[in-house]
């Protein structure tokens, strides 16, 4: 199992272990640079090394979220080589004070021996052989899937909107109202650039930065109170003003999709990886029930009750 404990405690350090270190100047390296480039040594603090391989494992032990963010921000892997020499300065102080022979601590390793060795071995039983799910398998799996895969009626739809809400003083609705005949008239052109009048005129600030577009979505996602007016548009087509509580809609459809569902494909991968998870995980559980069968547990039920007895 993975431990995303590395990089989440880094972030708790003080911010000086976190700043990267002062450029060192032209003529003079830093103390405790790296002065041969083809050592495998890539950080060093007093007489403690970090190399490489090191590092690999490190990252290994993270999560893939986290490993993308260390590719994407290099920055990130400088901070991870840093905690790693902050951990190996604490943990020769710690040797060096015998703090682990104190009982808690060598229980609290046991603990942790006995926990990687039999989550590692469970995984090992549990991992499904490399050529599964096969071919015949893998087509069975998506045949069931199918009806979770299956997407509506799409409708790529954009918007200009007039903020007029309901309840607004009289003068308010007066220029809202004035400002849609002002829209109204100028997508009568036959020039009109639906687009261009959406960042002029439309009240909602992130479409009206997309000239008005406001994405795709299924007829379920459409809000209630225009699904009618925009289910009917059909590409390049606009709706009447659609008023609701919080003023006008006029609809534009960008683009349109029928109905489909995925096909095998392009969710291969992810198929492949869902079915292998529910694999390893059903052998676990296999796995487990055996080994007890042939090993009955008995519990003394009475004498467990003392167990937080004082």
């Amino acid at each position: 199992m993975k431990s995303t404990a590395p990089l989440f405690i880094f972030l708790a350090l003080p911010a000086f272990l976190q700043a990267a270190p002062d450029k060192p100047a032209a003529d003079k390296p830093a103390a405790g640079s790296i002065a041969a480039p083809a050592t495998d040594v890539i950080a060093r603090v007093g007489s403690i090394d970090v190399k490489l391989d090191e590092v690999k494992t490190a990252i290994a032990k993270l999560d893939q979220r986290e490993q993308d963010a260390i590719a994407k921000d290099p920055a990130l892997l400088n901070q991870v080589v840093r905690l790693l020499l902050v951990q190996r300065l604490m943990l020769n102080e710690a040797v060096s004070k015998k703090w682990d022979d104190k009982p808690a601590v060598k229980a609290a390793i046991e603990r942790a021996r006995e926990s990687a060795i039999t989550e590692s071995y469970l995984q090992s039983m549990s991992e499904p052989p490399v050529g599964y799910p096969n071919e015949a398998e893998l087509q069975a799996a998506y045949e069931l899937a199918k009806p979770s895969l299956a997407v509506g009626r799409q409708w790529k739809l954009g918007q200009i909107y007039i903020a007029a809400p309901e309840g607004a003083d009289k003068a308010d609705i007066g220029k809202a109202e004035i400002k849609l005949a002002e829209v109204k008239k100028a997508l009568a052109d036959k020039n009109a650039d639906f687009a261009e009048l959406a960042k002029t005129h439309s009240d909602e600030a992130n479409s009206a930065a997309q000239g008005g577009e406001i994405g795709w979505m299924t007829e379920a996602q459409i809000q209630p109170e225009i699904r009618e007016a925009a289910t009917k548009l059909t590409p390049g087509a606009r709706s009447e003003a659609v008023r609701l509580k919080d003023g006008w809609h006029i609809l534009k459809c960008l683009d349109f999709k029928e109905a489909s569902t995925a096909p095998l494909e392009q969710i291969r991968a992810v198929l492949i990886e869902r079915m292998r998870q529910e694999k390893t995980k059903a052998n676990s559980q296999a796995y487990i029930a055996a080994l007890l069968q042939q090993n009955p547990v008995s519990i003394n039920e009475i004498g467990l009750a003392k167990a937080f007895a004082k």
